[in-house]
């Protein structure tokens, strides 16, 4: 591994632990031409690439990376912990593979994103549906708040009656 502050590739691992539900591994790592610290993390490679069906019909890899973009933006400075996102992140992210073989449409991450973001933080959901949905104007966002308001709103960790 290359530090990322002298660019030495010498290093020796002080901690790993699985991180992600062992989905990925942390570990802790120390240069050992400058001493600093820092972080890696290891998880599996998926095996077959599922490509993304973009909205005007391109094929791009699927990126865990454009995930986390996205949420990072939607939430901006809400209160919201990195664990938080990251965690939403893994569940679409694992629903994706689990439930598409070769292609997903891009709408569906944004679906999957969405029903998630709601649950998390109803101003980074709409955020995120802002774009998703791309609201062509204001009433149709302001029917969007209005059925957010008289949604019923679950209590943490409450057990669904249905």
């Amino acid at each position: 591994m290359v530090c990322p502050f002298c660019q030495h590739n010498d290093d020796k691992v002080i901690d790993s632990r699985p991180t992600d539900g062992a989905a990925a591994i942390r570990r802790r790592r120390e240069c050992l031409k400058c001493g600093k610290r820092f972080t890696t993390f290891e998880r599996v490679e998926e095996a077959a690439k599922i490509m993304v069906v973009k909205r005007d019909g391109t094929h791009v890899p699927f990126s865990r990376d454009s995930i986390v973009r996205g949420v990072q933006a939607a939430c901006g400075k809400r209160p919201i912990s990195e664990e938080a996102k990251q965690r939403l992140v893994s569940l679409v992210e694992e629903s994706v593979y689990h439930d598409f073989e070769r292609e997903v449409p891009s709408s569906e991450i944004g679906k999957r994103v969405c029903e998630r973001l709601r649950a998390l933080d109803e101003v980074a959901y709409i955020r995120f549906a802002s774009e998703y949905h791309r609201f062509k104007d204001v009433s149709e966002l302001a029917a969007e708040l209005q059925s957010m308001a008289n949604r019923v709103k679950d209590v943490k960790d409450q057990q669904k009656l249905f």
